[in-house]
């Protein structure tokens, strides 16, 4: 078995030896994004298993390790591991935990010391945890390479592009279930070109958007239209099933159309943030040309993604990023970016803007940045877009489901009343 090897610091190392015999955990936020990054790190030589453990017990282990009064999100992704370390399922002492460390200002910089707390207090402390940071934390088993970086933000561009046209299918499907057969085939088949080296440069890239834009266009579907929905907010409880009780699915069973803004502005906002704080602050300017050159190269494959979907003439196709800084003018300075910080305005604002007046802001219970970016600006919203139709809603261990679906009723119920009004007007 590896040796257990510390920094100066105290804290224990993912080791080169670990590499070989350890399985990462990883926690669940997006299904279809998460198992690509899973299959790409499984090509970097790691074991890999991404976690769908989502029964009450996660809430459970959650609530016994962490503070009651710490963000949703952290005691969810926490249990999550904690619940699936104690299930038997894998050898505790050949495990390694995986987390993301964003190293803003919200509490998410802290899950990983808190995470490390549970484990100390379940008495596991020997079970590495590894930081997926741009430079916080540093082990000898575990790197982000310029070669990785680059095939996770492929992972990522697909990940989106599935994301948003199966949530344009799926609602006017004839057949139900072909929706998700599809998204499950092409997991599959990019899958397979990553494990043989393909669809790994920008043009092999573009010509799997059209492939997969053709292949889902093809599903047959109802000409109706649907109320759409969109949901913005944290981006754990966001995008997360069991972060926010499975609200797309419940959604779709309303009869509404979800629409679901991508991960890919929320990467390159963390990174424009950065330059931000140099812009006011000061800083490395090489720094800043880095992340600059980052930025610049993740946004040439989002307007990629934005092309091929509008060429389709089927899809309907997102902003970019510079379309939502152009947005948020008015309402929000730059220098507002903790947790989602004016992207989340932003976000509504380009939904809005594109026909979607109906949004669900989704939020943990006591998160005070969204509370001021997401509830905190629908009266602005309101004031300039009357027909907005924004609910908050709050999610937490003690909230009901019932509760929360219940106010988002009474918000499709008033979007239905606004339908028949403007459809009025038009008569």
């Amino acid at each position: 078995m590896a040796e257990l090897v510390y920094n100066k610091d105290g804290r224990l190392l993912f080791t080169k030896e670990m590499k070989k015999e350890y399985t990462l955990l990883m926690p669940q936020m997006l299904p279809i994004h998460f198992e690509m990054f899973r299959q790409l790190l499984l090509l970097e030589g790691f074991k890999v298993e991404q976690l769908n453990n989502d029964s009450r017990n996660v809430v459970d282990e959650g609530l016994k390790y962490v503070h009651n009064d710490t963000c949703y999100p952290a005691l969810l992704v926490i249990g999550q591991l904690i619940d699936a370390v104690k299930s038997g399922k894998y050898d505790i002492h050949k495990v390694a935990l995986l987390i993301t460390q964003t190293g803003g200002g919200c509490r998410a910089s802290n899950y990983i010391h808190l995470l490390r707390k549970a484990l100390q207090k379940a008495g596991m402390e020997y079970i590495p945890v590894i930081s997926v940071s741009f430079g916080l934390e540093s082990n000898p088993g575990f790197s982000l390479s310029v070669s990785l970086l680059q095939k996770l933000v492929f992972g990522m561009m697909y990940g989106d592009l599935i994301m948003n046209i199966s949530n344009q299918v799926r609602p006017y499907e004839i057949t139900a279930g072909d929706t998700d057969r599809m998204v499950k085939d092409w997991i599959a088949k990019l899958v397979d070109r990553f494990q043989h080296g393909q669809g790994m440069s920008r043009k092999a890239m573009c010509q799997g958007f059209d492939e997969i834009i053709a292949d889902f266009a093809a599903i047959p579907v109802r000409q109706e239209e649907k109320i759409r929905v969109g949901v913005v907010g944290e981006i754990y409880v966001k995008y997360s099933p069991l972060g926010n009780n499975d609200l797309e699915e419940f959604l779709l069973s309303e009869g509404a159309e979800p629409v679901v803004p991508g991960l890919t502005d929320f990467m390159i906002f963390k990174i424009y943030n950065r330059v931000v704080d140099i812009n006011i602050y000061g800083g490395n300017p090489a720094k800043k040309a880095m992340c600059e050159f980052m930025m610049d190269y993740v946004q040439k494959c989002q307007h990629d993604m934005i092309h091929a979907l509008e060429k389709s003439g089927r899809f309907r196709a997102p902003g970019d990023f510079d379309q939502l800084r152009q947005l948020v003018q008015g309402y929000l300075g730059e220098g507002c970016k903790m947790g989602e910080g004016w992207l989340l305005t932003a976000e509504m604002l380009e939904l809005i803007h594109s026909g979607t007046n109906n949004i669900v802001c989704a939020q943990p219970f006591g998160c005070l940045p969204n509370h001021i970016v997401g509830k905190g600006m629908i009266r602005a919203l309101k004031d300039n877009y009357p027909n907005s139709n924004v609910v908050a809603i709050d999610y937490d261990p003690s909230a009901t489901k019932i509760n929360q679906e219940n106010r988002i009723k009474l918000m499709l119920a008033n979007a239905k009343g606004l339908a028949k009004e403007q459809a009025k007007a038009h008569a």
